[in-house]
């Protein structure tokens, strides 16, 4: 399997989501490294505890690389990798100093990129993604430093 394909058949499974029955959500963490891992456990500290009205919820395993709201219908993973159908001549809306690709083939999938740690936001359909992305801008900005 072609290194493109395997990456982005790794992507897909990492981001099965299964909502349990009242308990926790199933979230396949990133392994980040490094400052990245420095910078997503910072970020895990500054996330809201409600986004577009969705509630914060408990996932597992557990991870200070995961973050899931309203039975995983938003959910984050910090410290993943670049996305692969990303090109540098890209046009990436900011949203609040936020820079987020949007990935063409899944439109639910939102990655803030020129950070410390790349951030991969899946939000389903019945919320709204400026909302969430205004959101998580603050907390981004303030526990990811800008790389690029």
């Amino acid at each position: 399997m072609p290194l493109r394909s395997a990456r982005l058949a790794g992507g897909a499974c990492a981001l099965l989501i299964l909502a349990g029955c009242g308990g926790a959500v199933r979230v396949e963490p990133p392994v980040p490294g490094g400052p990245a891992a420095a910078a997503c456990r910072v970020l895990a500290e500054r996330l809201p505890g409600k986004l577009d009205g969705a509630d914060r919820t408990e996932s597992t395993p557990a991870s200070p690389y995961v973050a899931v709201w309203g039975e995983a219908r938003i959910a984050l993973r910090c410290g993943v990798p670049r996305p692969v159908t990303m090109s540098p001549t890209d046009q990436v809306p900011e949203i609040d100093g936020v820079a987020w690709y949007a990935d063409p083939a899944r439109p639910t999938l939102f990655t803030a990129i020129g950070r410390e740690a790349y951030v991969e936001v899946t939000i389903a359909r019945e919320h709204v993604p400026q909302n969430v992305l205004v959101d998580l801008a603050i907390p981004i900005k303030s526990a990811l430093p800008q790389t690029g």
